[in-house]
């Protein structure tokens, strides 16, 4: 990596409108993936009102809601949900606030700097390859559960009011989290507690958020590489005005749309492996805008490290035989992963 071409940061850049972005940040258009497409087509996300799965519902609409659930995750691999009780003016607060921290002088979001090789406090790229594409984004990320691993040196004091909001939101979200575990198992007619009972009473959460400052080059550059998420449910506060999330499905982008008071739900790869594959981690990228910046808030959950994740026994049978090794640590196997440029997934298929 070279590091003269490091020697300013991606908010510098935006603002300086540095054209065209230095080379480490230049996505290859022969890429397996695709080249860039700013603006594909909307996708086949559907939405899914999680009110439904609970009291007063009648058995009629929950079980038409968890088809659609069901449905939803092998084809489109990607949803949006409503009726999950968060109050459409805390949603903005949260975006706001998350703005605010953004929009600091440099030197005080250092004060919350992540250290080298570290994932928590507030960055840009970490560096575990040579070769890898720097993403155009910062990025604050904070362990939210258990409440107990919380490190709240890199809790931001500026603004006021964040780290209250952010106590709130992690709360509220994690209600939807686990709604959301219950409804997967039942769309599978398994215990609503089975994919729970494998992540542990205390499987870290981290809330992340992202801010992608705009870029001169949106066609050169990306926000975020593509990927798949590592845990078992990233949900997902979009930016409410400027787009730029895109889903693969066979082959193709797909731009998600904007519903202000909706969140964006996707599994990760520890969701694929404990469904047997009927459930995949959708592979996904964020592109960048020539004029605004974006910013989105990731709650992402995943096993207890030292629990061993693997399919749950009822989806494993002779017409479906296991397809991946019981892991712990998966995190691990990820960046182990990574940086031998293989995919954590394969490394483990049975």
């Amino acid at each position: 990596m070279d590091i003269v071409s490091l020697s300013k940061g991606v908010p510098e850049m935006a603002i300086n409108g540095d054209e065209p972005p230095p080379p480490p940040y230049v996505f290859n258009k022969q890429s397996i993936f695709g080249s860039i497409d700013v603006s594909p087509p909307y996708g086949p996300f559907p939405v899914i009102d999680i009110s439904l799965f609970s009291p007063p519902s009648s058995s009629a609409d929950v079980h038409n809601e968890l088809e659609k659930l069901r449905s939803a995750l092998i084809s489109a691999r990607c949803f949006q949900v409503i009726g999950h009780g968060i109050s459409s003016s805390f949603l903005d607060k949260v975006r706001e606030l998350g703005k605010q921290f953004f929009e600091l002088p440099m030197e005080e979001k250092q004060k919350y700097a992540r250290p080298t090789n570290q994932v928590e406090g507030y960055g840009s790229n970490m560096i575990v390859s040579e070769n890898q594409v720097l993403d155009w984004s910062d990025r604050l990320s904070l362990s939210v559960f258990p409440e107990d691993t919380r490190n709240f040196h890199y809790w931001p004091q500026n603004p006021s009011g964040f780290r209250e909001m952010l106590n709130e939101y992690a709360k509220e979200v994690k209600s939807v989290e686990q709604t959301l575990y219950k409804a997967i198992a039942k769309s599978l007619n398994l215990e609503e507690n089975s994919f729970l009972k494998m992540v542990g009473e205390r499987a870290p959460v981290r809330a992340r958020f992202n801010f992608y400052p705009r870029c001169s080059r949106p066609d050169l550059v990306l926000g975020v590489k593509p990927h798949s998420d590592t845990g078992g449910i990233t949900i997902l506060l979009q930016d409410k005005d400027v787009e730029g999330l895109q889903v693969r499905i066979d082959g193709n982008w797909f731009k998600i749309a904007i519903i202000p008071d909706a969140l964006v739900i996707n599994l990760g790869d520890q969701m694929q492996i404990m469904s047997n594959g009927i459930f995949k981690s959708p592979l996904h990228r964020v592109v960048t805008n020539p004029e605004k910046l974006r910013m989105s808030v990731a709650v992402v959950s995943e096993a207890e490290v030292d629990k061993e994740i693997g399919a749950v026994d009822e989806l494993v049978n002779e017409e479906r035989p296991r397809l991946y090794k019981n892991v712990k640590n998966f995190g691990a196997v990820v960046y182990e992963s990574y940086q031998k440029e293989q995919i954590a997934l394969d490394t483990i298929t049975a």
